[in-house]
């Protein structure tokens, strides 16, 4: 049986690798790099060839409006976009990068599926309520994530659109997966590039830490806490037994702070890593100061208003300039304001607060795509047992499809047209957002609700026990 599972995965992405490279020789592939929905100012491999083009011409890549990426990408894809091949498309090396980077993440989703789940097993088991993990009969958590991410359409225009984001979803990938299987260098390397690339995901230092620290997600702690007390209670007369079950469950609910301070470490060192090689490949035409005003700066103060799938453009376009300043930080400030308490409520379940931040992240960023949504729903397949009660989820679904339909057909009508206006495009994304919106609260509520569940069960057994 789990060689046909192996079997099956590596068809479907072998098969997802083939749809990838037909799509990429079809003639324009839809026309995809220009889709507001998949290119943006920030990952736009037309705006980086614009930008390598300024610097082979001794020029600063940030000098015009086009660029406003790492200059260490820059270094990376730049060379490719120049390079052609006879007869091939163009940008061909450059979309078999991403076609890599897509497997890669894929890859190290499920690696990380089979890690969460093994962990979750060892913790019901010692709860002694293994009976309530469900396992599939065709593939894993872990499997059907990792195929959830690769033939998501969102994963499929971001990579064949000639877009950046596959490159910014796999160091994302990799800080978690290094997290999850404690390895502070891998983890603390993709938290600094990935942080480098895109700046939202610096949130996520809080689920890395908490992942070095308890370890992967588990049931709430104090049901281990909860089981070694009543047992200890009940079984006074044996001190013995019962004071060692106290101690096994108060060491379930230990933090580590021995990995966390490795990974300050570390990413201290990456930092000054990459600020060393961003100074080296900017300074003969720019300087750092210059790189931080036209990305990060770039980011925060929304200086290109064109339109995206997001809800932040149509609305400093139309606001008075005197409260441009204090909307702007309102806004940036909202996804802030969500971090503490969304951790202190989920800290037993770093990784799902992880895709947690990135789904907020992703629909309050200023330059979203659909690859930030790629990201999101791919990680959503790891937490299937948690998530099998959830809400509005055939909605959902249909919701999404919708909206994808829909965004290109408004934007057609509103620019090429003419029969539209941007409310007509506008719409959509507010729809959008609604829909992320929906998703974030119900799954939230769906995982607390099977801690509720499992806590339940915890009581249920240890009272069966006693009597």
């Amino acid at each position: 049986m789990e060689q046909k599972k192996k079997r099956g995965f590596w068809r479907w992405l072998i098969a997802s690798v083939m749809l990838r490279l037909i799509l990429i020789y079809l003639p324009k592939t839809f026309n995809l790099a220009s889709r507001p929905e998949v290119s943006t100012p920030l990952v736009s491999l037309r705006r980086l060839a614009e930008g390598y083009w300024l610097k082979q011409s001794s020029i600063s890549p940030y000098a015009g409006s086009m660029y406003h990426g790492s200059p260490l990408l820059l270094s990376l894809l730049g060379p490719l976009t120049v390079k052609r091949i006879e007869g091939q498309p163009n940008h061909l090396l450059c979309s078999l990068v991403f076609v890599i980077a897509d497997i890669i993440s894929a890859l190290l989703i499920r690696a990380t599926g089979h890690t969460l789940q093994m962990a979750y097993r060892q913790s019901l088991n010692s709860l002694d309520i293994v009976d309530l993990l469900k396992s599939s009969d065709l593939l894993s958590s872990g499997d059907i994530a990792a195929l959830v991410y690769l033939w998501n359409p969102f994963t499929i225009a971001a990579c064949v659109g000639l877009s950046t984001s596959p490159v910014e979803n796999l160091v994302v990938i990799l800080a978690l997966h290094g997290a999850c299987k404690g390895l502070v260098p891998l983890a603390a390397f993709g938290w600094v590039m990935s942080t480098h690339l895109s700046l939202y995901p610096a949130i996520l230092i809080i689920p890395v830490i908490l992942l070095l620290g308890y370890g992967p997600d588990t049931p709430p702690r104090k049901l281990f806490l909860q089981k070694g007390y009543r047992k200890y209670g009940d079984n006074h007369s044996s001190d013995n037994c019962g004071q060692q079950e106290t101690n096994q469950s108060k060491s379930e609910v230990t933090f580590s702070w021995r990995p966390v301070v490795h990974f300050l470490f570390w990413s201290s060192l990456w930092s000054a890593y990459v600020l060393v090689l961003c100074s080296i490949s900017v300074k003969p035409h720019g300087s750092l100061w210059e790189m931080f005003q036209r990305t990060y700066g770039f980011i925060l103060t929304m200086e290109d208003m064109s339109p995206n799938i997001g809800v932040l453009w149509y609305f400093f376009a139309e606001v008075f300039d005197f409260f441009r300043s204090f909307f702007m930080i309102v806004f940036h400030l909202n996804i802030l304001f969500m971090i503490l308490p969304l951790a202190i409520r989920l800290k037993h379940r770093p990784c799902f607060l992880a895709f947690i931040y990135i789904a907020i992240s992703s629909m309050l960023k200023s330059y979203p795509s659909v690859g930030d949504s790629a990201l999101y729903l791919g990680l959503l397949g790891l937490f299937l047992d948690e998530l099998a009660d959830m809400k509005f989820s055939f909605f959902l679904l249909c919701g999404y499809i919708g909206v994808s339909l829909l965004s290109p057909v408004m934007h057609n009508l509103w620019i090429w047209r003419g029969t539209g206006n941007a409310n007509f495009y506008y719409a959509t994304g507010m729809a959008y957002a609604c829909l992320q919106i929906i998703l974030v609260v119900e799954s939230v509520s769906a995982v607390l609700n099977h801690d509720r569940k499992l806590r339940k069960l915890s009581v249920t057994k240890l009272r069966d026990g006693n009597s």
